[in-house]
């Protein structure tokens, strides 16, 4: 069976560390980890005030560096999909807020910087690497986030342990500097995700249940369509502007408050597309509760059901799926021993969730790379720990490497 991604923290340290090495031609002193995430369902509800459950993965975002006894910062990226530019300089603002610009990525970490709970009154260098796949729909972009931010922690020694604040914090830079309008999914369950448990957030109160996800029997696979995304530039925007026109119509705060029953009887005085997107985000939020509860008692056939429910809504009725994606999920659906399946994150290519038996992983890769028309990418998911400072850790690798 050929997986990628499940890189430990240890790797991609290593990999930093020798990449902050060849730059900065020092060690660095400090260093963070923050995982990406995929959502087993729940999709595109966040920011409707519903229900998700996403897990944290052992995939991530490593940031480690040390201050420079400047006002400068000097930062540098190590990954494929970043392009061209890997690096970045800018000055400290004596009063204000860093300014956006390019690269594009380093808006992410200026928005950090700036929404920082703490001062951020020295310079420092810096460098990135990752192991989340840009563009897959598992949360690149909040695992660089919160992996700043938990940097900075650890830098200014000022640390934020309202973990709450800290996701809100993550989620402002990337509405102002990557001009997302995202939910708050993706930074709370970088920040908050537990070893063997999914999160269910309720995304209107912000209260977190943990779902215990372990079983020795059965896996979660994710498949990369390798078809890239990005969601700036994508539909997402418009989607939002639709739903919060429906919960407009509806009069009420948000589609949270809406249940099929109205739904249904309001429908007339909705136009056909709103109706269709407010339709899934209703339903979506239902099979989500549906969905945990199905979890909690190990009903993997009940959750696996729901998926390819969510899957069918976000084809149909939100539109936010592909050719590749519905391809991946037939492929994988068709499969003995698969429970169900989905198109996971904002959509328009990425990655699909697939909840199976241990015993049918190979059959489906093979099935898959046999059958689908692209190019696939495979990884084994686990429910893994957040955002932490791995700064103690970094000592170890620095010692062990003396010694290599």
């Amino acid at each position: 069976m050929e997986c990628q991604g499940n890189c430990a923290i240890p790797k991609i340290l290593y990999c930093a560390i020798d990449y902050y090495r060849t730059i900065f031609h020092c060690d660095p002193h400090v260093a963070s980890f923050a995982p990406g995430r995929v959502n087993l369902i729940g999709e595109h509800t966040d920011y409707n005030d519903g229900f998700v459950l996403p897990i944290a993965l052992p995939m991530g975002t490593v940031m480690i560096g040390a201050k420079n006894d400047s006002n400068s910062v000097h930062i540098v990226s190590k990954s494929d999909n970043i392009g061209s530019q890997i690096e970045v300089k800018f000055d400290l603002p004596e009063n204000g807020k860093l300014q956006k610009g390019e690269p594009k990525w380093a808006n992410y970490v200026k928005g950090v910087i700036s929404y920082f709970k703490g001062e951020v009154k020295e310079g420092f260098n810096a460098a990135i690497v990752s192991s989340v796949p840009v563009g897959g729909g598992l949360s690149s972009s909040a695992a660089l986030e919160v992996a700043t931010y938990v940097f900075l922690e650890a830098l200014t020694e000022e640390y934020n342990k309202d973990l709450k604040d800290k996701a809100l914090r993550c989620q402002k830079a990337e509405h102002d500097y990557a001009d997302m309008p995202c939910g708050i999914m993706d930074q709370f369950i970088s920040i908050m995700g537990e070893k063997g448990r999914a999160l269910l957030l309720d995304c209107r109160s912000m209260e977190v249940t943990m779902v215990p996800l372990q079983s020795d029997s059965d896996v979660i696979l994710i498949t990369n369509s390798n078809v890239k995304h990005e969601l700036s530039s994508s539909e997402y925007p418009v989607r939002r502007k639709q739903c919060e026109q429906a919960a407009e119509i509806l009069g009420v705060k948000s589609l949270r408050d809406v249940n099929n029953e109205k739904l249904e009887s309001n429908k007339s005085s909705l136009p056909v597309t709103v109706y269709k997107r407010a339709r899934h985000v209703v339903s979506e939020i239902a099979r989500t509760t549906q969905a945990a509860q199905a979890l909690k008692i190990n009903d993997f056939a009940t959750f696996g059901k729901l998926m390819v429910e969510s899957h069918n809504s976000l084809k149909d009725d939100y539109e936010v799926s592909c050719p590749e994606l519905n391809q991946l999920v037939s492929i994988a659906i068709a499969c003995d021993g698969v429970y169900g399946s989905r198109m996971t994150g904002g959509g328009f290519g990425g990655c699909t969730v697939t909840l199976l038996k241990q015993s049918a992983v190979d059959l489906v890769i093979k099935n898959i790379k046999n059958k689908y028309d692209g190019t696939p990418t495979f990884y084994i998911a686990s429910a893994s720990q957040g955002a932490r400072d791995i700064t103690p850790l970094l000592e170890e690798e620095l010692i062990n490497k003396l010694f290599e």
